[in-house]
C-alpha cells in the first residue's frame, strides 16, 4: 500500500479502493481499523475522481476537423 495517494496511478488507486471496500463490507476488522480504512477509502475515491476528471478534460480538448475527425490535441489549460 502506497502511503502517498496523490502519487498513485488511477489503476493502483482503484485496486486499493476495491480492497478497502471489500474489507469494510466483510466487517471483520476492529472499529479503529474500520475508521482508518474508511478514511483511506475516501482519499482513494477522491484520487480516482480527480484522475477521471483530468482524463475527461483532456478528451474535451481534442480538436476536430470539419468532418468531426480528431486532428490533434490542444494543450490542457492547467
Amino acid at each position: 500500500m502506497s502511503d502517498d495517494v496523490n502519487a498513485m496511478s488511477f489503476e493502483a488507486a482503484i485496486a486499493e479502493l476495491e480492497k478497502v471496500v471489500g474489507q469494510l463490507e466483510r466487517g471483520d476488522v476492529a472499529l479503529d481499523e474500520s475508521i482508518a480504512l474508511y478514511e483511506r477509502g475516501a482519499e482513494l475515491r477522491k484520487r480516482c475522481q480527480d484522475k477521471l476528471k483530468e482524463a475527461e478534460e483532456k478528451v474535451a480538448k481534442l480538436t476536430l476537423d470539419g468532418d468531426g475527425n480528431a486532428v490533434g490535441t490542444a494543450p490542457l489549460d492547467a
